[in-house]
């Protein structure tokens, strides 16, 4: 027994662990097929981001928040590669395989209940997010972002955050009706999500109201953590951290309940 977590008909059920590493197993067996072209799309795009950014604005701006602003812009690409890599995987991958692939037919027949598929899908997306998310980070180094011990905690936070986004895109894909809807997803939730970050520029110019509603922005409070984790850690942190898990533990039962009404109910 690996874990506890709830299903959506309310009952407490262990998450057991040869159905959990079966699952991570496989999606690491198909990973080594696409491995190339899913990193490239990963890294590649807050790469570009970072690059067009750091030099456009950092012409224009040269500090921000007491930072270079590359040093700044790099920081806050990591939340933006763990976002792109587990959100969107979420969303279009388990829609595709619950719809037009039945892969998720197939593996329920086996010895794996629902809430043990999608939170193991969910880890193996959030392990590659912590992963992908380093590339910025390693980037901005060269064009002279300081390394420091706290750098090696960033996998970490992009993991925790990755987790919650996959679920969360995993919960979205058992709601919209077709694939097409996603991007309603994409414009109307995950483009502000990444205005009120704090990725591009700090939220303090925003009106009082969106500082609060930043608050609650997951995506927040993982640029605060990388931030913390490279530049120093602040005691503000534990929030950070705590909204995180709460988030990632409110995902988790609201996509296994939506796909568990999906594939069985």
């Amino acid at each position: 027994m690996a874990a506890i977590t709830m299903t959506g008909t309310d009952r407490v059920r262990a998450v057991e662990g040869s159905a959990f590493a079966g699952v991570l197993t496989r999606e690491a067996t198909i990973f080594r097929r696409f491995w190339r072209s899913s990193a490239f799309g990963a890294v590649v795009e807050p790469t570009i981001n970072l690059l067009a950014f750091g030099f456009g604005f950092g012409a224009l701006v040269s500090t921000v928040a007491g930072l270079p602003y590359i040093q700044f812009i790099g920081t806050g690409m990591v939340a933006l590669s763990v976002l792109f890599s587990s959100v969107f995987s979420g969303m279009y991958d388990t829609y595709v395989k619950r719809l037009y692939q039945r892969t998720y037919d197939g593996i329920l027949a086996t010895p794996v209940d629902v809430h043990e598929l999608f939170l193991a899908e969910a880890t193996w997306i959030a392990l590659r997010s912590g992963v992908f998310g380093c590339a910025p980070l390693l980037i901005a180094m060269a064009f002279g972002l300081p390394p420091s011990w706290g750098m090696l905690a960033v996998p970490f936070i992009g993991m925790l955050t990755g987790f919650g986004f996959a679920l969360m895109g995993m919960w979205f894909s058992a709601l919209v009706p077709s694939i097409d809807s996603f991007t309603y997803v994409q414009s109307a939730l995950v483009t502000p999500l990444l205005l009120v970050s704090g990725i591009y520029f700090p939220i303090t110019g925003f009106p009082q109201w969106v500082q609060t509603l930043a608050e609650i922005n997951p995506l927040y409070h993982c640029v605060n953590l990388v931030r913390d984790a490279v530049f120093g850690w602040q005691w503000s942190a534990l929030g950070d951290v705590a909204v995180l898990v709460v988030f990632a533990a409110v995902m988790a039962v609201l996509a296994v309940r939506g796909l568990r009404r999906k594939l069985i109910d």
